[in-house]
């Protein structure tokens, strides 16, 4: 198989990545040690002993002789767009503040704009957080209404949506763990109470401090949490009772869709979110640790271009 490289010789800056990921074995190279840091195993029976099969860039199975390449099972399995697009691809979005659009994708990597979407919407599945416990210490929580701007939307969509209050917005909350700077974000129903006391309940440690403003869907969580209530038709901040670091972060998608995305679907939300709180909670490490954390995980992950327009395919009964 192609010759093991040490972390620390993965390229440190876009213009490297672009040079390195130029030589597809270096792509498998790379890919491979991330997905397999003990030793390539077989998809089917999980055995290590298999062959490298250079001239095809597949790996054999001695054991049950099936061949496997380094899509398979990842989410670029089944996608013709070649590994060193793929990677530079994922370097671009992890590290563009601002986001990038699929038409700057598609300019960039000489793909077709439709296959830039999907692209990045396959990339933003990387940045999907497995939430690892609940957060603790002092919790700030905050909810908004986070879309494009309806005067960007045609006619008819913005008909549909004229009678919820908040033309082509979606409902979202937030929760950032002040200690850890840690943020999490969903897109919510609603904002009852109903709807946001089960979501802090359900992410925040019991007995930790929870800091937010006078909206009535927090109002009950004296029993489990010690609180502090900013009212901000008084004030801001009031010593360390505040919600700033959370609605700065609500900031920071705002602005993508708007200066970037311009309009979004509100079935996609979800995506342009994790994408952003993903920047987030990685933005003290460095390009190359964004970009090796989103690669690493291509790998157990699918997502079919049907499921992402929300177009089911026929099945027979």
């Amino acid at each position: 198989m192609a010759k093991a490289i040490k972390q620390t010789e993965f390229p440190k800056t876009l213009q490297q990545a672009i040079l390195y990921f130029a030589d597809a074995d270096n792509c498998i190279t790379f890919l491979s040690q991330l997905r397999w840091p003990d030793g390539v195993e077989c998809l089917i029976c999980e055995s290590q002993r298999v062959s490298y099969l250079s001239t095809r860039r597949v790996w054999k199975c001695l054991s049950c002789k099936k061949q496997f390449s380094i899509k398979v099972g990842s989410l670029m399995e089944d996608s013709a767009i070649t590994l060193d697009k793929w990677l530079v691809g994922i370097w671009l979005i992890a590290n563009a503040k601002n986001g990038i659009s699929s038409y700057e994708i598609h300019r960039s990597l000489g793909i077709t704009q439709k296959s830039a979407w999907f692209l990045l919407h396959r990339i933003r599945q990387t940045m999907q957080s497995i939430n690892a416990g609940k957060l603790s210490g002092i919790v700030e929580v905050d909810e908004t209404f986070i879309g494009g701007a309806a005067r960007n939307m045609h006619k008819s969509k913005r008909g549909k949506l004229s009678n919820t209050g908040f033309i082509g917005k979606v409902a979202v909350m937030g929760l950032l763990d002040r200690h850890r700077g840690e943020v999490r974000t969903m897109v919510i129903d609603g904002t009852s109470r109903e709807i946001l006391d089960p979501k802090v309940r359900q992410h925040v440690e019991f007995g930790s401090t929870v800091y937010s403003d006078k909206h009535p869907g927090y109002d009950k969580l004296d029993d489990a949490f010690m609180r502090g209530v900013i009212n901000h038709a008084e004030r801001y901040v009031d010593g360390q009772v505040h919600t700033q670091g959370i609605e700065n972060f609500w900031a920071l998608p705002k602005r993508c869709i708007k200066g970037t995305y311009v309009s979004i679907e509100p079935f996609h939300l979800f995506r342009y979110l994790d994408e952003q709180t993903f920047r987030f909670n990685t933005r003290k490490g460095t390009d190359a640790d964004r970009f090796v954390k989103a690669a690493a995980a291509l790998t157990g992950k699918r997502l079919m271009y049907s499921d992402l327009i929300g177009k089911k395919t026929e099945t027979s009964h």
